[in-house]
């Protein structure tokens, strides 16, 4: 029975990697179609929020899931009529991001001087910076209606527990912090670089992002936790979802994080690991709670997978990885 579960969970891995490893392999999974929205008008979404949007103006892509929640590109929306709606709702958004170890020198300053100049511009924005060195955030300008908290955390010895226990950092600071000051919550791995509008689009009360690497690779790919003696177990899900950005409302962030937590707590008692760790928790959740917004791989975009003629705009994209060095203790 083991060697047959070890064979079903090496066949998708090995696939994949030859996926990452070949940009002519990269280049012919491009060409496979997404599957198409079947809504005639963004009225007829589970969120009224979204009702101005124009599911029919992009053709290419999937524009909503079969649970009707819209999957935001590039054409579909109008970014001031959004900007001015949630002004009027009076939105404010969290952004929590984790820079431990030598991750802080290495990205943190471009981070946030880029999240300054495209994220969720013209809203307040608190920055919530989860560091082990709290001395050597930099000082950066910050705009008016934005401001920034430093939090003190532990420096793991696995970065792969960095990974996984700011699921509970997050939940613990949204209880204590985040909730009286803030409606909504983005969070984000440091390794990356804003380049182009991330704004009030992207708000919604749950939110999961399409990672780039699987949005046009048939189910097969998608290199879910198939070891059914882990919570983060699944057979099959709707979507890959990518951990490097997850929000929503303060409320349902509370709960994802949560959920995510007692699962990785859950696996180390019975001395499991989650394949992709939070990963794995997170797209786990979201089967099971359904995201109520989606976002398209342009806000969180790898330029070594090369040209996409889907991908019109680049929001945000990975920052080159110093795994080798980072990582090290």
């Amino acid at each position: 029975m083991r060697s047959v579960f070890k064979c079903v969970l090496f066949v998708p891995i090995t696939l994949c990697a030859i996926y990452l490893l070949s940009p002519s392999v990269k280049l012919l999974m491009s060409f496979i179609p997404m599957e198409k929205c079947h809504l005639e008008s963004a009225k007829n979404l589970d969120s009224s929020v979204d009702a101005s949007l124009n599911l029919q103006s992009r053709p290419d892509v999937q524009t909503c899931t079969y649970w009707k929640a819209a999957i935001i590109w590039e054409g579909m929306f109008d970014p001031r009529l959004y900007d001015e709606m949630h002004k009027m709702k009076g939105s404010s958004v969290a952004l929590t991001v984790f820079a431990v170890g030598r991750y802080l020198d290495a990205y943190l300053h471009t981070f946030l001087n880029s999240a300054e100049q495209h994220f969720m511009v013209g809203l307040p924005v608190t920055y919530y910076v989860f560091t082990d060195m709290p001395e050597k955030v930099p000082n950066i300008k910050l705009s008016p209606l934005r401001s920034m908290k430093v939090i003190k955390v532990e420096k793991n010895s696995r970065w792969q527990d960095v990974s996984m226990m700011r699921m509970k950092s997050i939940s613990d600071v949204i209880e204590s912090d985040i909730r009286h000051h803030c409606t909504h919550v983005f969070c984000f791995d440091v390794d990356q670089v804003f380049t182009g509008r991330f704004g009030s689009e992207a708000l919604g009360d749950s939110v999961a992002l399409l990672h780039a690497h699987y949005y046009h690779l048939p189910k097969y790919f998608y290199t879910y936790d198939r070891n059914p003696n882990s919570k983060a177990y699944m057979e099959t899900g709707d979507f890959y979802y990518h951990a490097a950005i997850f929000g929503g409302s303060w409320k349902n962030v509370k709960a994802l994080t949560e959920a995510c937590y007692q699962g990785i707590m859950e696996d180390k008692q019975n001395n499991v690991e989650a394949l992709w760790h939070d990963e794995s928790h997170l797209n786990k959740y979201m089967l099971l709670h359904k995201p109520s917004k989606v976002l398209s791989p342009e806000y969180c975009w790898d330029t070594s997978i090369g040209f996409r003629r889907d991908i019109q705009v680049t929001r945000l994209l990975w920052a080159p990885k110093y795994y080798d060095t980072l990582r090290t203790p």
